[in-house]
């Protein structure tokens, strides 16, 4: 009984701040990424230059000006990400908005998938990582470097649009659950529900061949959450890239819409169950940015300049509700920290590579462990 008592007291020391009186609450994380979504339309909306048949290939463009276009910034961005705008960016913060000398960059100067999600994951670029090749990443992550550790082992998972992210998170050395590409979801708490999901999968024409459709990434997503209840959940969406890249203005935008509500769905999901309710942090971001004229938007890399642009938004019990974050400059390298960091953990004191955590954006408490 004693034993016990003093454990209790050791854990409320660890998680409060004496100088505010404030406990740290986060307990769960998950983590979105949005593939190749660019800043202009996350801060923007749609972009008026790129909605017609000749720019974007759209299809039906009186169609998509009716749902995506406004002339005021505000509700146009709003129209385009509604959930992002009325919740994440009123509760939480958002990082990336070059109009209010806000940069986010991505410093691995490859400037594509890879080497960013490398990049995101380790809090570090990798000079060596410079293909989308299937090669399992040699550096750990921020999700294997928790999933050591005993309160998260088993307790980390992914689910992804993109086959190659086994070999980036390194499910091989890590033994974390990756569900990635068109590999058959699992854990529907309703079995049929589950074969439906999966026959639906196997019925449809597979457009990209290593890239399934965001729908199936978060309907097994939503569901391992909710019959596992994970404490670490990686969720990445691929679409709004590929899209991007077939020149589609018009599905990229549908694609980024769908999002909004795929991060509404894992959000109001999280805080349906106890043991995720308001104690469940969020973080999003994008692998990389793109070019910003007629051809340059369908691209990313070296050569398209604004590339390296990138946001970041964060939502959770630990975060201030600052909003659109002003006249600062930070890292792609500095999310894996912040990870960290929201969960009480100081993963930047690992290795000397590691970027810091995101200023201001965790509630400072007297809690960050070291390893």
């Amino acid at each position: 009984m004693f034993t016990a008592v003093v454990v209790q007291l050791f854990c409320l020391f660890m998680t409060v701040d004496f100088a505010t009186g404030e406990q740290r609450r986060t307990k769960n994380l998950i983590l979105i990424t949005l593939d190749g979504l660019r800043w202009q339309e996350l801060f923007g909306g749609a972009d008026q230059r790129l909605m017609t048949k000749a720019t974007g290939g759209v299809r039906d463009v009186e169609s998509l000006k009716r749902r995506f276009w406004a002339d005021d910034n505000a509700e146009r961005r709003e129209q385009l990400l509604p959930y992002f705008w009325r919740t994440i960016a009123k509760e939480g913060q958002v990082l990336g908005d070059i109009s209010v000398d806000c940069h986010v960059r991505v410093t691995n100067g490859r400037y594509f998938s890879y080497p960013g999600y490398s990049e995101i994951l380790c809090g570090f670029p990798d000079s060596k990582i410079n293909s989308n090749a299937k090669r399992y990443n040699k550096n750990v992550t921020v999700l294997e470097w928790l999933h050591r550790r005993p309160e998260y082992k088993g307790r980390v998972a992914a689910f992804t649009s993109w086959d190659v992210f086994p070999y980036i998170i390194n499910d091989k050395r890590s033994g974390i659950y990756i569900n990635a590409g068109w590999r058959e979801l699992e854990f529907f708490a309703d079995k049929q529900r589950e074969v439906e999901w999966n026959d639906l999968a196997r019925t449809l024409p597979k457009y990209w061949p290593g890239v399934r459709y965001d729908v199936f990434t978060s309907a097994g997503a939503l569901e391992y959450l909710k019959t596992q209840r994970p404490r670490v959940l990686y969720v990445a969406l691929g679409e709004t890239d590929d899209w991007a890249h077939d020149g589609r203005y018009d599905l990229y935008l549908d694609a980024a819409n769908r999002s909004d509500r795929i991060i509404q769905d894992l959000w109001e999901t999280a805080q349906s169950l106890e043991s995720h309710r308001n104690c469940t942090s969020m973080v999003i971001t994008t692998d990389h940015g793109r070019g910003d004229d007629r051809e340059g938007w369908k691209s990313h890399g070296i050569l398209q300049a604004g590339s390296d642009h990138i946001w970041i938004a964060v939502l959770g019990p630990d975060t201030p509700a600052l909003g659109i974050r002003r006249n600062m400059e930070v890292t792609q390298s500095q999310v894996a920290a912040t990870v960290a960091q929201l969960l009480g953990e100081d993963y930047s004191a690992v290795n000397t590579q590691i970027g810091s955590p995101l200023p201001g954006v965790v509630r400072q408490l007297e809690n960050t462990k070291r390893e």
